[in-house]
């Protein structure tokens, strides 16, 4: 039974050296979500069942179906049967065919795709180092779920000041969709903050981030190297293994500061 939205109680067994012992804990909660735009079903994929609004908003602006709020009609998310359904404004929406996705994978193009769909990201916007590693305290403190029972990813956007957004999910690339949709939604321009993740970034993760007009972007762990690549053409700093001292800067190090 659910302990609150996004976990589920268990009891299991916790075995060390000295004997096992059973206990009462939980498990994060993994639910399948259908996107439907239009009647038609655009999205089929695994995730927490918190922020389904945000995540289906997100999602449509990421992937270039929805440029502004304003276009949608209506919208409706119907929890017990697991769908977001999105009527727009115009009929004449293109379309591609229906993506299934898991919990961790995104859309897989390649460098020369992606490369040549987006242009670099309109923003000068520069920071420090230090106010990298106080951030990192935003991406704690916004790990509710993940603090009562792991196995969930976190994002936040923030200013140099403050935390501004932050989403929770089994899915990593879904964080970030669903920081874009409360983004989109709220009318917000983020070209002049961070955001920051605590799962590996890849070259859908940094094409989100570019879509969103983001210009640095930091990870508590790896980028791959096509979104190193991507990161480099498309002017974004890319941080990664980013930890309270420390961190690896992999691209436009001038954006920290460094030269």
């Amino acid at each position: 039974m659910p302990l609150e939205r996004g976990y589920l109680s268990h009891v299991y067994w916790v075995v060390d050296r000295n004997g096992a012992t059973q206990e009462a804990g939980g498990m994060i909660e993994e639910s399948y979500l259908t996107i439907n735009v239009n009647g038609y079903t655009l999205a089929s994929m695994m995730s927490s069942p918190i922020d389904q609004e945000a995540l289906a908003v997100g999602f449509l602006y990421n992937e270039g179906v929805l440029r502004d709020y304003s276009e949608i009609e209506q919208l409706q998310v119907d929890e017990a049967v697991g769908c977001v359904n999105v009527q727009l404004k115009t009929r004449n929406v293109h379309l591609r065919r229906q993506m299934i996705l898991t919990s961790g994978c995104g859309g897989g193009m390649t460098f020369q795709q992606l490369s040549a769909q987006r242009g670099r990201v309109e923003t000068e916007f520069t920071t420090t180092t230090d106010i990298i590693l106080d951030r990192l305290e935003e991406l704690r403190d916004a790990a509710t779920l993940y603090n009562k029972v792991r196995g969930v990813h976190t994002a936040v956007l923030c200013s140099e000041t403050d935390s501004l957004y932050a989403a929770e999910d089994v899915g990593r690339h879904n964080t970030v969709d669903k920081i874009a949709g409360k983004v989109v939604k709220d009318g917000f321009d983020p070209r002049n903050c961070i955001l920051i993740t605590s799962g590996r970034i890849s070259s859908e993760m940094i094409g989100k981030a570019n879509r969103m007009n983001i210009a640095v972007v930091v990870s508590r762990t790896a980028p791959t190297s096509i979104s190193v690549q991507l990161a480099e053409v498309w002017e974004i700093c890319l941080v990664g293994y980013a930890r309270r001292d420390a961190m690896r800067i992999y691209t436009h190090p001038e954006r920290l500061g460094l030269k």
